[in-house]
């Protein structure tokens, strides 16, 4: 088999399939023609970072610089009835101030709502919470995110679109002529695009290598996940908490504790396993946190988080090979920022102008080029 596309997405997971629906919502809406593929090399979409994020929608995570991406993605997750309020907290000790102090001034002129708390807050907020954590950080707007459901939608609109998915399709050749790019797939199909784009994930810089780009440094991180039921069980309502230091989060999940123990250690890409250690730890951290029992471990599991060395994401064309893009390096904050991440990549992919969700958003600050020797 093969097929001519003029665009050509690599990663069906949230990155893909939102660029895929954005891409060609952009034709739709300019009377264009545009025949986009969307390959993945799994049996089905979002079956690695996607399909295991634990995620929530908090304006601060992932530092000032992503702060413009997450709240542009607001309103789009709010009125498609993608999140559920949550609420936040970073919790601190005595002798926490310093980070507290650091907190505050990084997220001071950025947009985002939080304020200082005490103890006295805390307790109706967070049962059993042990006394020495006697202050935190509050965010009242934090949400739950239907990652499944935004998945979906995403996926939905591109193939409304006319966007071909193309599932078992790893990509193991590209050769780049003057017509575009003709990509070997695993099986021994063709396939021919003018436009290649990676929204590869954990394997964007190995797709990179594949096409001849230098590679940006895009480092798979491990994070790792504990469903644990506990005595008592959490309160329904209790807010994502946080370490202010990056220890551990956790939050509620239909009567269970997701439980996380905020790990990021290095991988290869691969279909990440929880590690007995990081289960361990997770629950030593929450007993440390609060008078909870634990009482079994009923789910575990890992995911992949890729980061660029400067823990931004890489959204632009190439700077020296021509018809390759950039849509890579998300991170943990990928979901909650894909909205306006996707309709960004799409005005850049097509040079659409901006309009009113990303006018605010500096491209600059994510553009490959930074990285350029």
């Amino acid at each position: 088999m093969s097929l001519r596309f003029d665009i050509a997405i690599v990663g069906a997971g949230m990155a893909g399939a939102s660029l895929a629906a954005e891409c060609a919502r952009a034709a739709c809406t300019n009377g264009a023609k545009l025949s986009i593929a969307l390959l993945e090399a799994e049996d089905a979409p979002g079956y690695h970072a996607t399909g295991r994020s634990a995620a929530f929608w908090e304006e601060c995570y992932g530092g000032p610089e992503i702060v413009p991406l997450t709240l542009a993605s607001g309103s789009y997750l709010r009125e498609g009835g993608f999140l559920g309020r949550r609420g936040a907290l970073y919790l601190a000790r005595e002798g926490d101030e310093g980070a507290l102090d650091r907190f505050e001034g990084r997220f001071a002129d950025t947009g985002a709502t939080f304020s200082r708390i005490d103890r006295a807050a805390l307790e109706s907020r967070v049962p059993g919470l042990r006394a020495e954590w006697d202050r935190a950080i509050d965010q009242p707007d934090c949400a739950d995110i239907d990652v499944g459901g935004l998945h979906a939608h995403y996926l939905g609109l591109a193939r409304k679109g006319g966007v071909t998915l193309l599932t078992r399709s790893r990509v193991v050749a590209a050769n780049r002529s003057a017509d575009g790019w003709t990509l070997d797939l695993a099986g021994g199909d063709t396939l021919s695009a003018g436009t290649l784009v990676n929204a590869a994930g954990a394997w964007a810089d190995m797709l990179a290598q594949i096409a001849g780009a230098r590679p940006l440094g895009i480092a798979p991180l491990r994070r790792t996940v504990v469903q644990l039921q506990t005595d008592p069980a959490p309160p329904a309502d209790m807010p994502l908490c946080l370490d202010i230091n990056g220890g551990f989060y956790f939050k509620p999940e239909n009567g269970r504790l997701w439980l996380s123990p905020h790990d990021e250690t290095p991988s290869a890409p691969c279909d990440a396993a929880p590690e007995e250690m990081d289960v361990a730890l997770a629950i030593d951290r929450l007993e440390a946190v609060t008078t909870w029992k634990p009482l079994r471990v009923e789910r575990k599991w890992a995911g992949l988080r890729s980061f660029a060395p400067d823990r931004l994401p890489v959204y632009g064309f190439d700077p020296q090979v021509g018809g390759f893009f950039w849509f890579a390096g998300q991170g943990g904050y990928g979901i909650q920022t894909a909205p306006a991440a996707a309709r960004l990549g799409a005005q850049l992919l097509l040079g659409r102008p901006r309009d009113t969700m990303t006018e605010r958003l500096d491209a600059d600050l994510y553009a490959p080029s930074r990285f350029a020797p």
